[in-house]
Parts: C-alpha cells; structure tokens; sequence
C-alpha cells in the first residue's frame, strides 16, 4: 500500500533513500540530498528567508521503502525563482485576493532544468501530484508552480491540469565540427567552429583579460579549505552588493557542500597582482555514460577588469569542459550576449496550476501568448547562430 507523508525538513528523510531515487541520467547535484541540506541547514532557504519546506514523499508502507519525492516549498515571495510571476501576484492583489502563500517545486535560487518527480513508479508519481494538489486545497494556499522538470514528465502534469510555461536558457555543447559525435580536443578547436566574427571577440576578450595580468587557478571541490570559501564568499556576496542587494546563499552553505559533495564542484578563482579578484563555480552530474553535465553557478568579483566576467564564468568554464569531455555545459537563464560566446538557446518550460477557476483561466490564455512570443524569440535567437556548418 502507498503512504504519502510531507516533511517539513529533508533531515527528517533518509539521505540514502532519497538518493537512491535519482535514477535518470540527466539527475543534476541540485536535487541530491546533500545539497537541499545544505540550503535548509544553512538558512538559505527556511521559514526565516520565505521558503518553508514541505517535501512531498511516497512510500511502499509495508516495507517501509521510499519510492517518490519532490521538494517543495511554500513559498511568502517569487524572489529566487527565475520564473517571474509578480505580475500574477498584483492581479491577485487588485481582486482582493492573496497570493502568498504559494506552493513551489524548484531548486532554491538555482535556475537548472531536471528531474523534479524523482523515482521511476509512475503510480506513485501521480498519487504524489494529487496529494500535493489536494493539500494546496486544503490550505488555501492560490497556486501550485514546478520549474524547469523534465521533457517527459510534461504529459502527466498536464493530465493533472497544470499549464506549461515557455522559457529559454543558454548552454554549450562540448561537439567537434569534423568529427561529429566526437567531443573538441582543445578550446582551439571550439573557436574553430565559430564564425569569423564571433570567433576574433572571444580571442580579443581573452587577450584583453590576459594583458591585464590576470591568472587563473583551478580547485577541485574536495580540496578547498574554509579560507579559499571566504574568498569564493568575498567575491559572490560582492556581486550582489554591487547591486544594492544582499546575497541569497549563506556562507556557511557553501562549507557544507564543500565537505558533502565536494567531488561535484570544482572552483575557478581569477587572480589579480597576487590577489583573489574573481571566481566561478561549477557543479557537475558526474554521470558515468557520456553525457555528463556542468553547471555555471555563483559568479561574482570585487574588482573591475573588463571582460573578466566573460573570460570567468564562460571561456574557463568552456576550457574546463573541453578537458574533462563533460558533454553540456549550462550557462543559467538570461543573457543573449551567451549565444555570442557559444552558448545556444534550449527551450525549457515550468507547469503551473492556480486553485482559483477564474484566475486559472486568464493566466492560461496569457500563457499560449506568451508561448508564441517565446518561440518567435527561439527562432530569432536562432538566427544569430554563431556555429559555422559543418
């Protein structure tokens, strides 16, 4: 028989039970148990930042054996989300009604596609969905949101009522021009596939960042000390700073992970006349087949060097990939100037469900709109292609 309980901190969950549920090979480090930890523990996200968690879980009773999950969160604001969804919150608002809280499946502050329905029980999956809708009912709560889930989970959201939402990311793929199917051999041979044009940027940029006597070093996760995190700290509290605003992820977050998972990051710094100026970090699936896949996270610099952003968090990156044969790299949401840099639009989507019928109605007539415009704007981006043929 299935049980469905909800817990309101992941602790409370075996670790290796709810590891053992990322089966699929696209699985990102973001859902692993240590990671969610990490955020909760560290209170990047808890009751005190917005984010309450309420993770869902199925489990074969009589054996006391998890088969589903999916972290959510109840959620006070649409702050770290990158589904943006204010405009849904005033309309509430300007009808009397409240918005907050609402129900979200997502990675805290992390803007990465994957899998959200983890387990391989496709029975337990939709008993699962049910559950989270009839609890959303049960307290009132306006709307049920899940970010950026796999392809192919699209059909039972849909069944279930939920709406797809369009968005698009950035990302490059590790793919020699003259032997297809086979990865680059060298960052060399990825700008030979460049235009002409993009291809004399990317070396100016680079060339630009050298002749400012800017060095980089490389740290594997497992091997950063807690003074290397005040400095990764330094540099990512500094980007937010910059901005007027102050950083989602506690320090104490990042040596968690370090210490949990440190085998799925790797950190670059940019040093500056003997000092540490900027840093990148990189987490990575560490999928045993082929496809293996790296994500930019986290950038941030105390200094101004132009183009160090660039040369930082993409063409470092971009490097490390190519020598390590990780299949994708994953530059985050946003940015056209990425697709300049390599990086090629990918459409990913989010599914949504509002408890109210009326409200439910108007956003899903929105959202068709909204789909058609963000595929014109693939199809535009697409234009713009800086890969040569083959």
């Amino acid at each position: 028989m299935y049980k469905v309980r909800i817990y309101s901190a992941i602790q409370d969950i075996p670790s290796q039970a709810w590891n053992q549920l990322l089966t699929h090979a696209d699985s990102s480090p973001f859902v692993r148990y240590e990671y969610l930890l990490a955020m909760e523990q560290s209170d990047s996200a808890s009751p005190k930042t917005g984010w309450t968690p309420c993770h869902f879980t199925v489990w074969d009773e009589p054996q006391e054996h998890l088969i589903a999950a999916m972290p959510y969160y109840i959620k006070t604001h649409s702050y770290g989300e990158y589904v943006f969804d204010w405009a849904w919150a005033n309309a509430y608002k300007e009808h009397g009604l409240s918005y907050y809280p609402k129900m979200l499946c997502a990675i805290p502050f992390t803007p990465v596609g994957g899998t959200r329905l983890l387990g391989n029980d496709s029975q337990a999956m939709e008993i699962l969905l049910m559950a989270v809708k009839k609890f959303a009912a049960d307290q009132q709560f306006s709307s049920i949101h899940v970010l950026f889930p796999m392809a192919e989970d699209e059909s039972l959201f849909k069944e279930l009522g939920f709406m797809r939402r369009e968005s698009v990311q950035f990302h490059w793929q590790n793919q020699s021009l003259e032997r297809p199917g086979e990865f680059l051999n060298s960052f060399e041979e990825f700008l030979y596939t460049l235009n002409k044009k993009r291809r004399n940027n990317i070396i100016r940029e680079r060339s630009s960042v050298k002749n400012a006597g800017i060095s980089f070093e490389h740290i594997p996760g497992e091997m950063m000390t807690e003074t290397d995190w005040d400095c990764f700290y330094k540099c990512y509290a500094a980007n937010y700073f910059n901005h007027g605003n102050a950083p989602y992820l506690q320090r104490e977050f990042f040596s968690m992970i370090g210490q949990s998972m440190g085998t799925y990051l790797h950190i670059i710094f940019a040093n500056g006349l003997g000092e540490r100026i900027a840093t990148s970090l990189i987490f990575r699936n560490r999928s045993l087949d082929s496809n293996e896949r790296a994500y930019g996270r986290y950038w941030g610099s105390t200094e101004y060097v132009q183009n160090l952003h660039f040369e930082t968090a993409y063409y470092q990156n971009i490097e490390f990939c190519i020598d390590q044969k990780i299949h994708l790299f994953e530059g985050g949401a946003q940015g056209e100037h990425k697709i300049h840099r390599g990086l090629l639009p990918v459409n990913l989507y989010s599914m949504h469900y509002l408890l109210d019928e009326r409200f439910n109605e108007a956003v899903n007539q929105y959202l068709k709109r909204e789909g058609q415009s963000m595929t014109q704007y693939i199809n535009e981006l697409e234009e713009h292609r800086p890969i040569k043929e083959a």
